[in-house]
């Protein structure tokens, strides 16, 4: 009887190895989905332009409110 139980126990425990493998290879894979997509987002947007701002502008933050 207990041989049938160390084997449940040892076939249930290569399962969830097996599972647990497979949940990171998904997540893995969309996390690099989501990266490519952001580069591609990013590499969408117009390149900035400058204003012709005086100097002294953008130079301090105002840390009081």
């Amino acid at each position: 009887m207990e041989v049938n139980n160390i084997a449940g126990l040892v076939t249930s425990l290569a399962s969830t190895v097996t599972n647990q493998a497979v949940g990171i290879a998904v997540l893995k894979k969309a996390m690099d989905i989501q990266a490519s997509s952001a580069t591609a987002m990013l590499e969408a947007l117009p390149p900035a332009t400058s204003v012709n701002l005086p100097p002294h502008l953008g130079q301090n933050v105002n840390t009081t409110a």
